[in-house]
């Protein structure tokens, strides 16, 4: 996408705009109120100081930090966690870390965004007379279908249903403001929201008003969505389409506030209350359109999970070219840019919802967990979008003055966010930890690998595996032989393939070829080049990928050696003399070297668990043949020990015969 078309506005591009990005904060409207009131009392406090302190955290938090400055922060058109630290991390090697922690954070939090939306929604049908006494067991289960058959449809795509998701959203914001509209003149006192002293006020002067806090921020738990969904919307898009969204939001909050201070002005609203069916969002609907608001509310919240599905599977696409994840499966059901379907992931996503379901019961509970995990993914995205501002000689002033402003604000909201820890925040935080340990042992296991990679230089082995192509008394091994290798520099390659060329079993070929596969920080990018180290006899192939591009390389190279053909650089007719005079095309043969861990290591202890727990991952992960796309049939897998800290401290002693006689004696 280039500069100009990514900030062009068009109708199309905002109602995409609409039905991607605006899920998970347009449905917070459904149980951020219920959230704040939960065993406290209407009072003109508490209403105007929530309302004042929900549109001055949508003003600071959504508008100003996501949607006027963090936006700008776009990797060739694409946004994103990984995006950001893909463009920052070659200024500073441990902003690794507050990517990893964002990254795990956010597919922590989505597993719980489709539990609480859905079961807010069908909860709703407790308003409905007729559905009153509609048991726990009744709406688990039918949370359960939907979110079941949510992830089932996963596998097909999106794309098709994609386009229905923007009129329907636009409906759903619409719904919003009319709704807010029709019960925003019961108490006008209401507008007095926004004057920021009442949530100050409230912060303050109002009995543990700060962990009120805690409700607030789920007002804006969508935010990072804002970013991450960039690549599909367009800056220009996302900056007009907030404008409605926002506005529809603040109406529907501010309707919600005066029907509670004309209608239940000094009641307590308790947990018992809450869980009976009282709501805010539906307490303003009139009882004809319950049925069709909750039906409008369900399929919004089935929208927002998913996008937020969808999120995940581009998230871990990048974290795994960004050698962050390990290697997995990924599926792509339709040619639309973006489309991916990543198996293992939906599965896991799928028990975790359903686990999350079964455990909290009702959505009241479920927003005890909610929030914990998504503050540390904001404040990641504070440290290292500040990175970016410091790359782009941002003035000291402002960059300090963003840093600490919002540090300062995300911070508070984890203290307070934190009191949801015993009632439920824990299960955010052992998931978002599980995750983030996975990240980290592959991260770390790498560098440890890396100080055992030998390089040498090629140029001093040319002239042996050329003797060794022409050797006729070495049976040839393939025509083709293809090794993949992680030399950044074309003049050198690794010791183990020297070793498995020359040594191991001495492999004849006709032609040897090396492919290096380097991941750029940009995300759309596909080239390739070509070294002829010998023509016709080495040849080594570089693609430069961007960090979305899934890395097909058995496609890629069959691409590359045809273009090679067509520009008469290469023969690839066999060389067996039969073949040859019939023009057959001569056989390919990829060689991978899977890595085991040697027992001949002296690691220290942390290292010696990091590395354990990577060779895990690495045996229920994808195999290194599979990840690249090769064709499993001409793949030779060879296995060779990983010696990281080779034993040298052995304890041996060489004794003579004589000297044992003696000691018999």
């Amino acid at each position: 996408m280039n500069h100009t078309s990514h900030n062009k506005v068009s109708a199309a591009g905002l109602m995409v705009a609409l039905g991607i990005i605006y899920g998970d904060i347009g449905t917070s409207p459904l149980y951020v109120l219920n959230a704040i009131l939960k065993d406290k009392t209407v009072t003109d406090t508490l209403i105007l100081g929530a309302l004042s302190l929900v549109i001055w955290t949508l003003t600071l938090q959504t508008t100003i930090k996501y949607v006027m400055l963090t936006l700008k922060a776009d990797n060739r058109g694409e946004g994103g966690i990984f995006s950001l630290y893909a463009l920052v991390r070659r200024k500073e090697r441990w902003l690794v870390f507050p990517a990893m922690i964002g990254g795990a954070a956010l597919l922590a939090d989505g597993m719980i965004t489709p539990p609480i939306s859905v079961t807010s929604a069908i909860e709703g049908l407790r308003n409905i007379p007729l559905l009153h006494s509609i048991s726990d067991h009744t709406i688990v289960g039918i949370v359960l279908g939907i979110i079941a058959a949510l992830f089932f449809m996963q596998q097909f795509g999106t794309h098709s249903i994609g386009r229905l998701f923007g009129p329907v959203m636009g409906i759903w914001f619409g719904m919003l403001a009319v709704l807010g509209l029709s019960h925003i003149f019961d108490d006008l006192a209401v507008f007095k929201a926004f004057n920021p002293w009442y949530g100050i006020n409230l912060l303050i002067n109002y009995p543990k008003g700060f962990w009120l806090l805690g409700g607030v921020f789920l007002c804006t738990t969508g935010a990072e969505a804002l970013y991450s969904d960039l690549g599909h919307c367009g800056r220009g898009n996302i900056r007009v389409s907030w404008v409605f969204v926002k506005t529809c939001l603040i109406l529907n909050y501010l309707g919600q506030g005066a029907w509670l201070l004309s209608h239940h002005h000094g009641a307590l609203i308790t947990g018992d209350l809450i869980e009976s069916g009282f709501n805010p969002f539906y307490g303003i609907m009139p009882k004809w359109f319950l049925l069709a608001g909750i039906a409008i509310a369900t399929t919004a919240a089935i929208i927002a999970s998913q996008a937020l599905i969808s999120g995940s599977f581009t998230l871990i696409s990048e974290a795994i070219r960004l050698n962050l994840w390990p290697k997995m499966k990924i599926k792509y059901p339709s040619e639309a840019r973006g489309q991916l379907y990543v198996p293992g992931i939906n599965a896991m996503l799928f028990l975790g919802c359903c686990g999350i379901v079964l455990y909290f019961q009702k959505a009241t509970n479920m927003e005890a967990a909610y929030g914990l995990a998504i503050t540390m993914c904001m404040m990641a995205t504070t440290i290292l979008f500040t990175n970016f501002l410091v790359m782009h000689r941002t003035k000291a002033p402002f960059v300090w003055l963003f840093l600490i402003g919002y540090l300062a604000i995300e911070a508070a909201f984890m203290v307070a966010n934190l009191e949801k820890f015993p009632h439920g925040g824990y299960v955010t935080l052992i998931v978002g930890g599980i995750l983030f340990g996975i990240m980290y042992v592959w991260f770390r296991a790498r560098k440890i690998k890396n100080r055992y990679v030998e390089f040498v230089r090629l140029e001093n082995y040319v002239p042996k595996i050329q003797e060794l192509s022409n050797d006729r008394s070495v049976p040839k091994y393939a025509t083709h032989l293809v090794y993949l290798t992680s030399a950044d520099n074309h003049n050198e390659i690794e010791h183990k393939i020297i070793y498995s060329i020359l040594n191991k079993k001495p492999k004849r070929a006709d032609i040897y070829w090396f492919i290096h596969v380097h991941t750029l920080d940009e995300p759309y990018t596909t080239e390739y080049q070509v070294e002829h180290v010998i023509p016709n006899d080495i040849i080594r192939v570089e693609f430069r990928l961007g960090f979305r591009v899934q890395p097909r390389i058995d496609l890629l190279f069959r691409k590359v050696v045809e273009d090679l053909v067509n520009n008469k650089e290469v023969n690839i007719t066999s060389r067996y003399e039969s073949l040859e005079r019939r023009n057959v095309v001569g056989d390919f043969s990829f060689v991978v070297m899977e890595k085991y861990l040697s027992q001949d290591n002296d690691l220290p202890f942390f290292e010696r668990l990091v590395m354990r727990a990577h060779f895990m991952l690495k045996d229920i992960s994808l195999s290194e043949e599979r990840n690249f796309g090769l064709d499993t049939s001409n793949v030779v897998v060879e296995k060779f020990p990983l010696v990281v800290a080779p034993v040298t401290n052995i304890k041996l002693r060489r004794t003579y015969r004589g000297e044992e006689m003696e000691q018999i004696a």
